[in-house]
């Protein structure tokens, strides 16, 4: 009788001990990954992109390895617990693009039984630091691998992986995104220092200056006149550029705004204010050439026709961009952040078509400078109008030739080389200051109304070039 209860007792604690192993062994076998995308997607040139479309059968199958600190068996039948979606990285940290395949120095694994992801680098003389951090969160030389191979650890949470398919490079790779320390900001950085501090003073300089000529001509009554407010519109258009790629500039913002929208308003402002610019070289070009210039149309209405034919001719051009851009654009550029996924940004094919249509303003204007020129100089005799009208065609020469430089500037500036960078920069302060002095203190007329209005500035020059109302206003004052 004690035999048989004994018998029993040991059958039911090696029973309940078989059941807690088999739980166990259940444990060991699942391990946690972490999917870029869902379970029958892969990346297609960074995109998800089901099975059915890309010419690949399989889903991705991680790679696995043992850490050789756990205590744990490798079990031969391991089962991926997926979990989908992009890491989410901290404020400390930003994004680490890897491909691992089989004519690439870097191989991907997961480690069992932890699910980490180990990044196995081969060669130890090729630079480990990322953008110069070195500081991750497990490294040491790995037994097995090649003498010279160094790895790091990323946890789950800190990394996603998958298949992804590089259409260009006709490449099937095993991709990563992992989360990498970020290093604290040197100032003493030359390329840092200017790209992050310069330029942004000198776009808030710019900003002030163009603000200040748009208030200049549009609070004094006697430059409301079709010339002024064409300039006011003009260095709207300019600041409104100006504040479009200031956010450019601040790439870590990526998680507050969007640089398409950023790069589409600054590049379709621009190219408004090149269209104004257009529209004044047309009217002084048509006043010097008509016969009569004592047209009975107000300036109000020629400013509505003119404005109509920019902003039309603005809006069908930028629509035709985005058309181009989401509908035949091949290689679509991004810009990559810091804590959020890389975005897209406007094409080459979108600023082709942009960046023509400035180019062909430019060769009009220079058509109106060069037909305009010869005229004058074929007057013998010309009344007020037409003198007023040569500091209007002065001024649209020097603005012609200043925002002409800068764009060129703004071409060049696009080669990957630090210096046109860096000379985009400068030029950018010196339009806004030379417009500045053209269209304010380089005129007499301006300063001198300023110093009406102000009750200073007054330097008892001649009044010449002053319309008779002025004329009469310099009498009473006693210049």
């Amino acid at each position: 009788m004690h035999l048989a209860t004994a018998f029993l007792l040991v059958s039911f604690l090696a029973s309940h001990s078989g059941f807690a192993g088999g739980n166990a062994n259940a444990k060991i076998n699942t391990v946690k990954i972490a999917k870029c995308c869902e379970l029958s997607e892969l990346l297609l040139d960074d995109t998800c992109t089901p099975l059915s479309v890309t010419n690949e059968t399989k889903p991705w199958q991680p790679e696995y390895t043992e850490d050789k600190d756990s205590d744990l068996l490798l079990r031969t039948q391991v089962t991926p617990d997926y979990r989908f979606g992009l890491p989410k990285c901290h404020s400390n940290e930003h994004q680490w693009h890897v491909y691992y395949y089989p004519s690439g120095p870097d191989r991907l694994a997961i480690v069992l039984p932890f699910g980490k992801l180990r990044h196995y680098i081969d060669d130890l003389k090729k630079e480990t630091s990322r953008n110069g951090e070195e500081v991750v969160e497990s490294f040491r030389f790995d037994d097995e691998e090649d003498e010279k191979s160094i790895h790091y650890d990323y946890s789950f949470g800190k990394y996603c992986a998958d298949k992804a398919i590089l259409s260009r490079d006709h490449l099937v790779a095993t991709y990563a995104m992992i989360c990498v320390p970020e290093v604290p900001v040197q100032w003493t950085d030359a390329n840092y220092l200017m790209k992050h501090a310069i330029d942004p003073a000198f776009h808030a300089i710019s900003i002030a200056a163009y603000l200040i000529v748009a208030v200049i001509y549009f609070v004094l009554p006697q430059l409301r006149d079709l010339v002024g407010n064409m300039i006011t519109t003009m260095t709207l258009c300019l600041i409104t550029n100006q504040c479009a790629s200031t956010v450019r500039i601040f790439t870590e913002l990526g998680s507050h705004v969007s640089f398409m929208i950023a790069d589409t308003v600054a590049y379709v402002s621009l190219l408004a204010a090149f269209f104004w610019l257009n529209a004044l070289g047309y009217y002084v070009w048509n006043t010097f050439r008509s016969r009569n210039v004592f047209l009975r149309i107000t300036d109000g209405r020629k400013y509505c026709y003119y404005s109509t034919y920019v902003w039309g001719s603005t809006i069908t051009i930028a629509a035709t961009a985005i058309f181009a851009h989401f509908a035949l654009e091949t290689d679509k550029p991004s810009i990559g952040g810091t804590v959020y996924p890389a975005q897209e940004t406007v094409g080459w094919l979108a600023l082709s078509v942009l960046f023509m249509s400035i180019a062909l303003t430019i060769i009009v204007d220079f058509c109106f400078v060069l037909t305009t020129a010869n005229r004058i100089k074929r007057m013998s005799t010309y009344g007020r109008i037409h003198h007023k009208m040569k500091y209007s065609f002065r001024m649209f020469v020097f603005l012609f030739t200043i925002m002409s430089i800068s764009w060129i500037s703004l071409l060049l500036s696009g080669l990957k080389y630090e210096a046109l960078a860096y000379c985009h920069i400068i030029v950018n302060l010196l339009q806004a200051i030379f417009v500045l002095y053209i269209c304010v203190f380089g005129q007499k007329r301006v300063t001198f109304l300023l110093g009406k209005t102000c009750n200073c500035c007054n330097t008892g020059d001649n009044i010449e070039g002053l319309d008779w109302g002025e004329e009469m206003t310099a009498i009473n004052a006693g210049y």
